[in-house]
């Protein structure tokens, strides 16, 4: 799933991909989108982004001169469990370009498409970030420490530490891969309880007779949590790439999972918390973990691996047509769990996992009496019914 480093990589993509292209006409919406339509038009624009946590903002900006005469719009996106943006022959759509914006002649025609396979990924015009976000952790690090430290009375930091670690009130960026790697490198148990470990941090100070170049040594050798929180998003970033799995090539995804020292990653070990999301660990998993979990660990590289163990493999490429620019950088999280995004910030995009319906016992029929056979209708799934409406 795109994460905050994701975000980030997807608008710079953006930004060098249109960056000196022009954009003519209407914004095109397919029609099994339920995202609104981008009441949009222009004989010349310029497309620019930003990101902020796990939010992207387009602005489509008319060219001096351009008909009909009107200002910018701009569309805040978040991309739920498999958006991205590619940029593409306008003969050539990639499958599941939900959103698309064409380039205006006598250039090349080129479509800048969003992107979103599962559908989740979501869309709102005005430009405005989702109400109730924290800072960024990647580029507001200072309002996002002051803002986790100064609500630790917030009952969410009741819960694990891995779990509060997906409240976007409070972590807005960080994600299922990347809270494994902070807890792992601080050898944090994922099931902690939250305000145990973060009330910690109001107590350390830096003794002020540190110069500023020792103060940032000390920082560097011994970061706490919340600056892990800053920087190893900031890693993620740093590795660069167009995205993720095939559209980028294969050399872009072994640096990111060469990169990886928990998720997903031999030797470690695995519980799903209270919402369905698979957190990897090491050692033990903390006072606060589920009764009855079942740690395991992830089978060496070589060893077979089952259809149920396969399904969670978070370092499954992405199914993507190769051949396009893509920008979806990230390990795509396969859990049960996975739910649309919604306007819940506690724990990101994820709602509580649904418990499945207990199997009915069968009555036995009666003597002489035959049970009629159900026969089951053959229903297209939405994945195909997506494919060839888009």
């Amino acid at each position: 799933m795109p994460e905050g480093p994701e975000l980030h990589l997807a608008s710079r993509f953006v930004n060098e991909a249109c960056r000196g292209l022009v954009f003519g006409g209407c914004v095109e919406k397919s029609p099994v989108s339920r995202n609104p339509e981008v009441p949009f038009e222009s004989s010349a624009y310029c497309i620019s982004s930003s990101a902020r946590g796990k939010e992207l903002r387009l602005t489509l900006s008319p060219l001096p001169g351009a008909e009909p005469p009107r200002g910018p719009l701009a569309l805040v996106f978040r991309f739920g469990m498999s958006g991205s943006f590619q940029l593409a022959p306008r003969d050539a759509l990639p499958a599941h370009a939900h959103l698309r914006f064409y380039t205006a002649p006598p250039g090349p025609p080129l479509a800048l498409c969003f992107v979103d396979t599962r559908r989740f990924g979501h869309w709102d015009l005005g430009g405005e970030w989702q109400p109730g976000r924290g800072p960024c952790v990647l580029l507001e690090y200072e309002q996002f420490r002051e803002n986790v430290l100064r609500n630790l009375a917030d009952k969410v930091f009741d819960q694990p530490i891995c779990e509060a670690l997906l409240d976007q009130r409070f972590f807005n960026g960080i994600g299922n891969y990347l809270r494994a790697e902070i807890l792992y490198r601080l050898r944090i148990p994922p099931f902690e309880k939250a305000r145990k470990v973060l009330e910690a941090l109001q107590q350390h100070r830096l003794s002020p007779e540190l110069t500023l170049s020792q103060k940032i040594r000390a920082k560097l050798q011994n970061p706490d949590l919340l600056e892990l929180c800053h920087s190893v998003p900031k890693e993620v970033v740093q590795l660069g790439g167009k995205g993720y799995g095939p559209e980028s090539g294969e050399e872009d995804f072994a640096a990111f999972r060469a990169w990886l020292q928990c998720y997903g990653t031999p030797g470690m070990s695995s519980l799903r918390d209270r919402r369905g999301r698979t957190i990897w660990f090491q050692g033990d998993p903390g006072p606060l973990a589920p009764k009855g979990g079942k740690s395991r660990k992830k089978k060496s590289k070589g060893a077979q691996q089952g259809p149920e163990h396969r399904m969670e493999d978070p370092l499954l490429p992405s199914t993507a047509p190769p051949g396009t620019c893509g920008a979806s950088r990230g390990p795509p999280e396969q859990s049960r769990a996975e739910q649309p995004e919604g306007t819940s910030l506690q724990q990101g995009p994820e709602a509580p996992r649904v418990p499945e319906k207990a199997k009915r016992r069968r009555r036995p029929a009666a003597a002489g009496h035959r049970r009629p056979r159900r026969i089951k209708a053959d229903t297209p799934s939405l994945e195909n019914e997506g494919t060839a409406a888009s």
